[in-house]
């Protein structure tokens, strides 16, 4: 005890951070005692207050993510990572309006039957919640609200880790907003925990709690996420990785054309993100002729294409790399099916579209694609909780063994119990 691990952070010794993280799950832990027992009625209360919160308090949030993004710049930051970090009045609009989306969403049952079994006995699956669940996340202070609605709404409690570049922003979610929401609405503030040390021995830390933690959401960039889930194994604590991105569009041979350019177009709105347009693969029939309006299109959007031949692997993700996110990687496929080939060889199985007019040449990509999202003549950006699903997401699982695979959300985070009771009579 009382080592050192070095993360390119802040450094801080291994049993201060572990005890850090003992009291925030014990603390969660008797939150989530209230949570587990209160109605529905009053997890919905909660959500609705803290969108009246976020917006009355809206000033103070956004003076503190200002000092995060200042610093943050003082410090290089990467312009794609500081998008993600920064919020706005328009952002903090989006967040409220989906805090109050998710509130009018239905809670899943508590239980079903399932059938009848011999000796009068009936079988009922019963859904509960995991208890305390851990996150780890990147500097996206909108992500504290994302996750900590989905515990609540889930009857979960947490214990929260961030990026030191977001820390202002989150203390102040936590402090001003989710904390005395919960207030409001007769919850233990105390079920969501925010771990406050600046270092990433602290998200170790989070990762090694298998009693009190038995669940980790981790979102980041992949060699980090990918080290923390490393660890988490070791540990016999059970991960949602959110490690990789980077999405796939193949223009195929029948595509058209003002389609395939509005839709890349669409899925670089933001750089930042998993889910925007990393490799574009073009049909070789189609290369000479698509290739000239995408080079057209990305000087518009200063954009650089990385064009064959290529020095770096195809799936390499634009987004984590500083200094050169305005990237994308194209390349050339044979057909439908040897453009999902690549998509699953190269890529991290994120989410990918295929453009085109045949309906066959769609369906070959559809079912050979294996990943998360499989589109045809749409965006990839659609890979996401509340575009898709309508309620806000925890992070996107790629896992690729049974289980929450895809954008994980509130439905997705309980126990499943099988219970076998008399019939009734």
């Amino acid at each position: 005890m009382g080592r050192f691990r070095v993360t390119g952070g802040r450094d801080e010794p291994a049993d201060a951070a572990a005890a850090a993280v003992m009291v925030a799950a014990q603390a969660a832990h008797a939150g989530a005692q209230v949570l587990r027992q209160v109605p529905a009625d009053a997890l919905d209360e909660a959500l609705t207050a803290m969108a009246a919160r976020l917006d009355r308090r809206s000033a103070e949030i956004l003076a503190a993510n200002a000092s995060d993004v200042a610093a943050a710049r003082a410090e290089g930051l990467a312009p794609a990572v500081a998008d993600r970090l920064m919020l706005d009045r328009e952002r903090i609009s989006g967040i409220c309006a989906q805090l109050h989306e998710l509130a009018q969403v239905a809670a899943e049952p508590a239980q079903f039957h399932v059938r009848d079994l011999p000796g009068d006995l009936g079988l009922w699956e019963r859904r509960r919640p995991v208890g305390v669940i851990g996150a780890n996340f990147e500097a996206r202070p909108n992500v504290v609200v994302d996750i900590a609605s989905q515990l609540i709404k889930s009857r979960n409690a947490g214990v929260l880790r961030t990026g030191s570049a977001a820390l202002q922003s989150a203390s102040a979610l936590i402090d001003q907003v989710v904390g005395p929401a919960m207030r409001d609405a007769g919850l233990d503030p105390g079920a969501i925990q925010l771990l406050r040390a600046a270092s990433r021995e602290s998200a170790f830390a989070l990762v090694r709690q298998p009693r009190l933690i038995p669940l980790v959401i981790l979102r980041g960039s992949g060699a980090s996420t990918r080290a923390l889930a490393h660890e988490a194994a070791l540990h016999g604590v059970r991960t949602l990785a959110h490690a990789d991105g980077g999405a796939v569009i193949y223009i195929d041979l029948s595509a058209d054309e003002s389609l395939a350019l509005g839709l890349i177009e669409s899925s670089l709105d933001r750089l930042g993100v998993c889910n925007r347009l990393n490799l574009l693969l073009v049909h070789r029939q189609r290369w000479d002729s698509m290739i000239p309006p995408v080079m057209d299109l990305a000087k518009r959007l200063n954009i650089s294409l990385s064009l064959p031949p290529h020095a770096h692997p195809l799936g390499h993700e634009w987004a984590l790399d500083a200094g050169r996110e305005a990237t994308i990687t194209v390349a050339e496929a044979a057909s439908a099916q040897h453009a999902a080939e690549i998509a699953n060889r190269e890529t991290s199985g994120l989410a990918a579209s295929v453009v085109t007019a045949d309906e066959r040449a769609a369906n070959h990509f559809l079912d050979d694609y294996a990943g998360c999202g499989a589109f045809w003549n749409a965006s990839p950006r659609l890979l996401d909780g509340f575009k898709l699903l309508a309620v806000p997401e925890t992070g996107i699982n790629i896992d690729v063994v049974p289980g929450p695979r895809g954008p994980v959300t509130f439905r997705d985070l309980h126990l499943r119990q099988y219970a076998v009771v008399p019939r009734a009579s």
